[in-house]
């Protein structure tokens, strides 16, 4: 019993100074965003219009370029068979008529038709089979 009380005696300060020694870090400002795992967390915000979501589809962090595939997916987000998405499809692909093209093989060959029903609804054939990649 004696041995018990002296073990509890020698340890129990160890362990409270142990733990009073090490402060928590303090949060970098106190308007951070608030993380989970490292992550921060996603606001759900209001629905865009087509002109902000427009603003919106083509965001590339300064470090990390999109690829075409990303920048063409991101276009999806626009209401479909609208003048916006088209010309977010030519911001990734600027539109090269040829008096007569052949049937687009790649989504790049979209570009080449003259008429713009005809060119979105090629570039949503192709966008429309690629599996989604991450933003």
């Amino acid at each position: 019993m004696r041995k018990m009380i002296l073990a509890l005696a020698i340890l129990y300060p160890a362990a409270a100074f142990a733990q009073g020694t090490t402060t928590p870090a303090a949060p970098a400002s106190p308007a951070a965003s608030p993380t989970v795992g490292g992550k921060p967390l996603v606001q759900v915000g209001t629905k865009k219009s087509g002109a902000e979501k427009k603003s919106a589809a083509k965001p590339a962090p300064p470090g990390k370029p999109l690829s075409p595939a990303q920048k063409l997916q991101a276009c999806q987000d626009i209401d479909d068979a609208t003048k916006e998405r088209l010309s977010c499809y030519d911001g990734v692909f600027a539109p090269q008529p040829k008096p007569k093209p052949a049937a687009a093989k790649s989504v790049s060959e979209c570009r080449f038709l003259k008429e713009e029903d005809q060119r979105l609804t090629c570039f949503n054939r192709f966008v429309d089979k690629i599996p989604q990649l991450p933003r």
